[in-house]
């Protein structure tokens, strides 16, 4: 096994007992860059000078007795909505070629101290308005999309070119291209991890997260990733939690609820057939399934789109009226259509979202967590734009891929998507946990849990 296979964990117990260097395993990794982004293109930018001079870095710490955790010398990579101070944030657009970050975002700073190795930038979908990354190929079928908005994150974690990245998720960005391209994507209760350095798509519904290959690794990024930053308006006060999950598949007691509705409608069948039988195998794990009913369902498309629309083009305002030509088209149409919505209808979303959170507290008062699939379809060919389900109804792909993962973004939410599977085209599938808020602890134990009966999971077979 090369060290850019490792996952975060495994690297992490080498480095500690000095049997692999940070500096081997970035330089492991930089090849593996080199060899697979002329195919992939998850990254925008690599700073491979930058990555060699942490390592050695880290590895001189690590030698003087100053090792920082599990995430020293540790390579990563960082969405390109993120700021790195020195660095580019082009949140993938000509209209912020010229931008580039004095400081760290929160975010990027806890990662530096906590000793990570920063590879280099990762394509988002411009302005993190899609849900597909049309610069990124999916890692398992190149001819396929990558998912977005994180997309290029989500690759370059399946490709073995980051031992973990960081991805953002406002509508399922996070959870999309983790579940079309076989990894962990951890979308974490609105609020828990500060924003504060990180361009906005929708104030109200962008979180942070990580993207990485265990469910394991997502729980040692989120130790170092939460706590309150008060840069953050929106950033919660609740001390952090030890996230690593424990060892073990006991699931005793627990009580899954399932969904009669909305997650396995207008479903393909054999991501239902993938995700019903996970929920089997944690049943199996002691774990009691029990029906729920969504409530709400017909809101939850018009209340993620109402709320998200108009703060996107509010945040867009001055450039959409300065340089609109620098915008993708389907970018600059959604920014457009925001300038037409009415005040009133802002508001009813709003409301709609408020009591869709009281709805969603009362049900998961009834059940400790809830199992569903991440996506309704696997990776879509690169430009197409519907899928047609069995009963002959036609959906758009990004109402398709955000079906499903919005309600966790209106509700704030904690929601971990783990692969399950891949149909019969060898394409991964997703199942996302969703639990009670500031509930990462129990997701990630019961996520663990169900990763532990299954093989290990190898990177992808990029070709």
């Amino acid at each position: 096994m090369q060290p850019y296979e490792l996952t975060l964990s495994a690297a992490a117990d080498l480095i500690r007992a000095r049997r692999l260097s940070p500096v081997e395993l970035a330089d492991s990794v930089l090849e593996r860059v080199e060899e697979v982004e002329p195919r992939l293109g998850a990254y925008v930018t690599v700073t491979a000078e930058h990555t060699r001079r942490a390592a050695r870095e880290a590895g001189k710490d690590i030698a003087a007795g100053r090792y920082r955790g599990p995430l020293h010398g540790i390579p990563m990579g960082l969405k390109d909505l993120i700021d790195a101070a020195g660095m580019a944030t082009s949140a993938s657009s000509r209209v912020r070629a010229d931008h580039r970050a004095h400081v760290d975002s929160t975010v990027a700073a806890r990662l530096s101290a906590a000793g990570a190795v920063l590879v280099g930038k990762t394509h988002t979908h411009e302005f993190a308005y899609g849900l597909t990354t049309p610069q990124t190929s999916n890692a398992w079928d190149r001819d396929r999309v990558a998912g977005g908005s994180s997309g290029g994150s989500a690759v370059a974690v399946a490709a073995g070119a980051a031992t973990f990245a960081l991805g953002t998720d406002t509508g399922g960005s996070i959870r999309v291209p983790a579940a079309l391209n076989g990894v962990v994507g951890l979308k974490p209760t609105y609020g828990l991890v500060p924003r504060h350095g990180v361009t906005s798509l929708s104030w109200s519904l962008d979180h942070v997260g990580p993207i990485t290959r265990t469910v394991e690794d997502a729980g040692l990024v989120l130790d170092a990733l939460a706590g309150h930053d008060p840069r953050d308006p929106a950033s919660l006060t609740t001390p952090p939690a030890d996230y690593r999950p424990t060892e073990g598949t006991d699931l005793s007691g627990l009580r899954i609820g399932v969904p009669r509705t909305w997650y396995f409608d207008h479903v393909d069948a054999e991501v239902e057939a993938a995700v019903r039988s996970a929920i089997d195998r944690l049943r199996s794990l002691g774990a009691r399934l029990v029906d729920v009913e969504i409530p709400m369902t017909r809101y939850i498309q018009a209340t993620q789109w109402g709320l998200m629309v108009p703060e996107a083009t509010a945040y867009h305002e001055s450039t959409l009226r300065t340089v609109p030509e620098l915008y993708q088209a389907d970018v600059r149409i959604l920014l457009e259509a925001g300038e037409l919505m009415p005040a009133g209808d802002y508001l009813r979303a709003q409301r709609s979202r408020t009591l869709m959170r009281q709805e969603w507290a009362s049900m998961l008062r009834e059940v400790d967590l809830i199992a569903a699939p991440t996506l309704p379809a696997t990776a879509v060919q690169a430009g197409q734009e519907t899928i047609t389900w069995a009963d002959g109804t036609v959906e758009g792909v990004s109402d398709a891929y955000v079906r499903l993962s919005a309600p966790a973004n209106i509700t704030g939410v904690p929601s971990l998507s783990v692969p399950v599977g891949h149909d019969t085209e060898g394409l991964p599938i997703g199942m996302q946990l969703l639990g009670r808020p500031l509930g990462e602890r129990l997701l990630l134990r019961v996520g663990h849990a169900y990763e532990q009966t299954r093989p290990a999971r190898e990177l992808a077979p990029v070709a």
